[in-house]
């Protein structure tokens, strides 16, 4: 049975970071009533240059708190000043590579970040039962599928890189406030998301910006790992859904029902950029394939037939138009793309040691 859960005064944890970014303005213009706090450490991956026109346009309803989510006064006091009912916790490090280079950072900040919110949520909410506290993750916890089958929400849990088992871990540590304090929450798991704001480390914008530059597009091993694509906005309406009728304690996955090799993502990008910025030669010739990620999972799939069944979503926008719609928007925000990275990433490999 789902439950039903209105936010009115919302922490959006890592607001201004990729999906958070997207949530946020997904959020404020969906629903008029609704206040949102974004709490965000502003790492290298988040920016308020990703919210720049939420600020002046939703200067009422919308207020940005600079800090760590591990700071406890900070996060005690955002429960206290602004009454939250809702958490939407997005603040992570989120990078597999950057995982095998500084794993304790992943520690820090997805655990022990996690159980900092739990405990300000447990003290603040105390017996209301009009509070939600929604934990994002990602179907990396799962571990690596062969070559069928997919993931369900009873899938054990066989993470294979610091980050997912840190992911992993603030997964338990949620069921187990729940099931320990009674503590409102529901979980999702969702597979690789694309679309606007998102770093540039990632495969599709860092394809897309060296495309653009005609710089080497580098593919890990033979390119023949899968994954499912979930295209950032589906991804918010259906947060939105769980947080508003999800049933308290359970998990859902979201997944785009979008699978395919690495590879093939790499030649539909080339070809839309040629499309958008033709040249002599095809982007096709500028892959190059590399050393492969240690511990990379070979495939990831998504079985999403309970968002389906129980909350009625369903993604709307196919790869096609979402790759489409993600090339045309980087191209047109090369601005943005240069104040986010700055003088903190120019494409350089990660994750070798």
């Amino acid at each position: 049975m789902t439950s039903q859960h209105t936010p009115k005064s919302v922490l959006v944890t890592g607001g201004a970071g990729f999906i958070g970014c997207n949530f946020v303005r997904h959020l404020l213009e969906t629903d008029e009533t609704v206040r949102i706090i974004n709490l965000d450490a502003l790492t290298y991956a988040g920016h308020r240059a990703s919210l720049r026109d939420v600020e002046n346009a939703h200067s009422d309803r919308y207020i940005f708190r600079h800090g760590d989510i591990r700071d406890r006064a900070t996060v005690r006091n955002i429960f206290a000043d602004h009454n939250i009912d809702t958490v939407v916790h997005f603040a992570a490090e989120s990078h597999v590579d950057r995982s095998i280079d500084g794993p304790l950072d992943f520690v820090e900040t997805n655990i022990n970040g996690t159980a900092t919110l739990l405990e300000a949520a447990r003290s603040h909410w105390a017996d209301r039962s009009d509070c939600r506290f929604h934990h994002v993750s990602t179907d990396e916890v799962y571990g690596s599928l062969g070559s069928e089958g997919f993931f369900t929400e009873d899938t054990p849990y066989d993470p294979s890189s610091p980050y997912s088992a840190s992911k992993a871990a603030s997964d338990h540590l949620v069921r187990a406030w729940h099931r320990t304090f009674g503590l409102p929450m529901t979980l999702s798991n969702c597979s690789n998301n694309y679309g606007p704001y998102q770093f540039p480390e990632k495969l599709i914008p860092l394809m897309i910006g060296n495309a653009v530059a005609r710089k080497p597009l580098p593919v890990y091993g033979d390119g023949s790992n899968v994954r499912d694509w979930l295209f950032v906005i589906d991804h918010c309406t259906a947060i939105d859904a769980v947080i508003r009728r999800g049933q308290l304690g359970r998990t859902y996955n979201i997944g785009g029902h979008n699978e395919m090799a690495n590879i093939d993502v790499v030649h539909l990008l080339c070809d839309l950029v040629d499309e958008f910025l033709p040249g002599q030669d095809s982007r096709r010739e500028l892959i190059t394939f590399v050393t492969d990620r240690p511990g990379h999972d070979q495939r990831y799939a998504i079985d999403a037939s309970r968002m389906s069944d129980e909350l009625g979503w369903n993604p709307s926008v196919t790869f096609a138009e979402g790759l489409r719609a993600s090339v045309r928007w980087y191209l047109d925000n090369e601005v943005w793309c240069a104040e986010v990275t700055g003088d903190q990433y120019d494409g350089e490999r990660l994750g070798l040691k």
